[in-house]
């Protein structure tokens, strides 16, 4: 039994992460329609960027403070100077283009950076906790515990403000919500903004666990992606499942089975969801009429 919950442990605290990258899709793809390939590499600045002004001397929490705003401001800087001036441009060039930037923002990390792998101290040190027979470091907690806090505002956020039910209806209907009124090119905006910080807030918080390098992006984008697809691409509520039914799979398959099987086997359940899913857990069938 304690086995068993210390694979869990594993799995919650990677699958976390996998939610919030997964969220940060969702975020995008639902204010644009575009699937922003360049989210994992906001996971990797947020790390990165926080390592390397800890080992200049600024304070931790204030060097995760400027990793985040760097990586908002780098969200930003994709939409206006990507997504909108390719406005009108078809999907597969949208998705082209946040692929272009994802390997533009790597190699700008090896560059200002290095190609060195990196970690900066646990929040709450690294004694393990003790849980029925199994351990969890508290790094973990804070990433579990982070990820809920996140989930949890933004739900405040998109129900409670007229800021985030103006992201919703242009979600569910751009032409709509500007002939309303509502400024959707400030919303596209404001949701790579948020996907950007979310993206580097789950960089931060794992980093003492996972470490952290220029490269660690391509592998969260493509786990993220295939969370945001499980649990159903536009649906906040698909992005957690989905993240942590990977995250879980993950680390049941290494556990009982192989390290060395869990990347297909998480895949393969995935692709086995979809098949009789297409939309994924959570997402809503489109119907179109002709």
């Amino acid at each position: 039994m304690s086995e068993l919950l210390q694979f869990l442990f594993s799995g919650l605290t990677v699958g976390a992460v996998y939610a919030l990258v997964a969220l940060g899709f969702t975020i995008v793809y639902n204010a644009s329609g575009v699937v922003n390939f360049a989210q994992g590499e906001f996971v990797m600045l947020g790390g990165m960027g926080t390592v390397f002004l800890f080992d200049a001397g600024v304070a931790l929490p204030l060097a995760a403070a400027a990793a985040v705003l760097a990586a908002c401001v780098l969200g930003i800087a994709l939409n206006k100077l990507a997504i909108e001036t390719a406005r009108g441009a078809s999907v597969v060039t949208l998705i082209i283009i946040t692929i272009g930037a994802s390997i533009f923002l790597r190699g700008a990390a090896q560059i200002v950076f290095d190609k060195q792998i990196h970690r900066f101290p646990s929040f709450s040190g690294d004694q393990p906790l003790v849980i029925g027979g199994a351990t969890i470091l508290p790094q973990s907690l804070w990433v579990i515990l982070g990820a809920a806090a996140i989930f949890a505002g933004l739900y405040v956020f998109f129900t409670g403000t007229l800021t985030g039910k103006a992201v919703l209806a242009t979600a569910n209907n751009r032409l709509a919500a500007r002939l309303v009124g509502i400024n959707t090119d400030f919303v596209m905006t404001l949701s790579f903004a948020m996907s950007a910080a979310i993206g580097a807030v789950a960089g931060v918080l794992v980093t003492p666990i996972t470490l952290t390098s220029y490269d660690v992006g391509i592998a969260l984008a493509l786990k993220g992606f295939a969370a945001a697809m499980l649990g159903g691409m536009g649906s906040p509520a698909g992005a957690l499942v989905g993240g942590l039914l990977v995250g879980l799979i993950e680390a049941l398959t290494a556990g009982y089975i192989s390290s060395d099987y869990k990347d297909a086997a998480a895949f393969i359940v995935i692709l086995g969801v979809l098949f009789v899913l297409p939309q994924g857990l959570f997402g809503r069938a489109s119907v179109e009429r002709v």
